[in-house]
Order: C-alpha cells, then structure tokens, then sequence
C-alpha cells in the first residue's frame, strides 16, 4: 500500500470511498463517487479515495479536488483488498465509508461491517448475494426493492433518479432553460470514459452520410480511451466539423452547447436528463442497456441497441429524424427534464448524517 497523495486530513469527519477504474469497469464508478466527494467536502469534511485501479488523469483530477488518494497494490475485490481498506479507516478513525464496484460483494461488506465502520454501498444490478450495507444505493430508474431482497433488516434502500449525484460544477444550471432550435446542428458524441469497442469511430463514420448542413460535432475522449490516435483523422475532415475535447473538466457547458448528444447509457445520462439534452443513447455493457431501455420507455431519449452494431442498424437515420425535428427534441428535453433535478448528492449526504 503506498500514498499517491500526501495526507492532509483537516481533523473533520474524513469520508473513505473504495472504487476503481479501468479499461474492463471503464470511469464511471469513480465519476459519480467523486459527486458524492464534493458534497460531503461541501458539507462535512475531507475524502479519502481508495483504489487499486485507476488512470493517471483520474487520480489528477482527484487530487486538484483537493482529496487524498490511496493506491492498493493487489487484486481488487478480495480479502487482502478488504483488510487493508479497513485498515486505512480504521487508521484514521473513519466513521462511513463507501465502496462501488462490481468486485465488493457480500464478504467484502461483511469485512466493513465486522470492523464496526458504517457502510454504503452504491449498486446497479442487485447480483449481490446478500447485502450487509446500512445504506444501499442505487441512482437509476429500474431501481426496485425487489432488487435487494436478500438484505440486512437495518439496511436503508436509496433508490432512483431522486438520488442521481451530479457533480458541483452542475450546481449553477439548475433554473437554466434549454432552447430548443429549430434544427439541430451541434452534436455531442461521449461514449464514457473508456470506449474499448469504439464505439465514437462508428458514430463518426456515419456523419458525412447525413443530409444536415453545417454540423458542428463535439467529441469527449475519455481518460481512458485506448483509441485516441486512430480518431484523430476525423479531426482532419473539414465536413462536418469535429472537435475532440480531452480531460473535460466543464461538462455542463458542453452539454448546453449542444442541440443532440449520442452518448453511452452510462451515469452522464442524468446529466443530460438534468440539462434537458435530447439523447441518442446506445449500452456499451449490461448496466448500461437496463438504464438505456428504461430512458427509451419513458420517451426521455431514444436507445439504439449495443454499441457499434446497435448505431450501424439505425443510427444516422435516427440522427437525421432528430436533429430535423424541433417537436421530438423538445418532447425529449422536457421528459428529461422531469427525472433529474441535481439534488441527488445532498440526499446522499442527508442519509449519511442521519
């Protein structure tokens, strides 16, 4: 175990957060915990984030939060990860901790829960065998009780959208109000963190089919993204216009630049359902499609399907149909609109404290 960061714990009540990032998880564990950082930081006290698996650019981003980062040198998910994360908390005294991820299951939370630390466990899918967390939570529209059946007696269930946790940086656009133009031209593309299939390849390669004049387009790579160099030749395209944008640090901006955003079915989607931004919405893994399918249910985005295949299917008609229809796009925004309204992490916070 090794520090990345020197400690400079200020004496308040210090919040430790186990999560990971990597190619096969991709960034979005450590994006919404870092919501969840900077409201506990806005309200209580310090962070502690504990990983075993991260990306350079994440852990800088960490640390010009102003949080501690600790780095794991082990296999994550197992009983080694369990003891020394323990140890970390206890060491300073930590009263709640935090872990997201796949990897903690029942006998990780078991380990938390034997050192008498308070425990919440953010959850996407209910494939626990059993959760031992005091809170449990999971920010999506499919979250049911039914998911967590199997679950301790005091363990308190934190469930939908009402709980969504944006970062701070969304906090100033809460009273903002979208204009919807008559036709569409700027798009944002943003297939996460990661994007190990490529999934932006594919969506580029469609655009100089489309009939639209005068697209501007907005590419987010991720921290992770292994394809950075076979992208750039899009760049070089004069029609449309493509812009790729790296270490976004100013999301809220972007997304009300934009007209229309293709984007991943991951936890960004309620910062497009914040922002009313009319969304074509493609899964890149499991969690992704249940969040997508149900955003295309309530008719507060349109889902495409699986990744490059699901955008080869119908992706540049779809596009072409929305971007030249200003009554689906303000049907769309003012859907979205309705499902997230940016206090998600304050409610967090409140159960935290409570």
């Amino acid at each position: 175990m090794n520090a990345c960061a020197e400690w400079q714990l200020m004496g308040l009540e210090t919040l430790f957060i186990r999560t990971d990032a990597s190619l096969a998880i991709g960034t979005g564990h450590v994006m919404r915990c870092l919501a969840l950082a900077q409201a506990w930081q806005d309200n209580v006290g310090d962070v502690v984030f504990v990983m075993a698996q991260a990306f350079p650019a994440l852990i800088e981003r960490l640390r010009a939060e102003g949080f501690t980062v600790v780095c794991l040198n082990l296999t994550p998910g197992g009983a080694e990860d369990a003891a020394q994360f323990v140890g970390v908390a206890r060491e300073h005294n930590a009263r709640w901790t935090v872990v997201d991820g796949h990897h903690f299951q029942s006998a990780y939370q078991l380990a938390i829960k034997d050192a008498h630390l308070q425990l919440l466990c953010l959850d996407d899918m209910g494939e626990a065998d059993h959760y031992l967390a005091d809170l449990l939570l999971n920010q999506n529209l499919h979250a049911h009780a039914s998911m967590y059946s199997k679950r301790e007696p005091y363990t308190r269930l934190l469930l939908g959208t009402r709980y969504a946790m944006l970062r701070r940086e969304f906090n100033p656009w809460r009273e903002w109000e979208r204009a919807i133009a008559p036709l569409a031209r700027k798009l944002l593309v943003s297939m996460g963190g990661i994007d190990a299939p490529n999934v932006t390849a594919a969506v580029l390669e469609s655009l100089p089919a489309l009939k639209t004049d005068g697209l501007e387009i907005r590419v987010i790579v991720g921290p992770g993204n292994p394809h950075r160099r076979e992208l750039e030749p899009f760049a070089a395209e004069s029609s449309p216009s493509v812009r790729f944008l790296n270490s976004v640090t100013s999301m809220p901006d972007l997304i009300a630049w934009a007209d229309v955003a293709i984007s991943a079915g991951g936890s960004t989607c309620w910062e497009l359902c914040f922002m009313g931004l009319p969304a074509i919405l493609l899964d890149l893994a499991e969690n992704q499609r249940v969040i997508a399918e149900e955003l295309n249910r309530q008719q507060a985005a349109v889902y495409l399907g699986r990744g490059k295949d699901g955008f080869r299917n119908a992706g540049a008609s779809t596009l072409e149909r929305i971007l030249r229809s200003q009554e689906e796009r303000a049907a769309l925004s003012k859907k979205a609109r309705t499902l997230v309204d940016g206090l998600g992490a304050g409610r967090v916070i409140q159960a935290l404290r409570h």
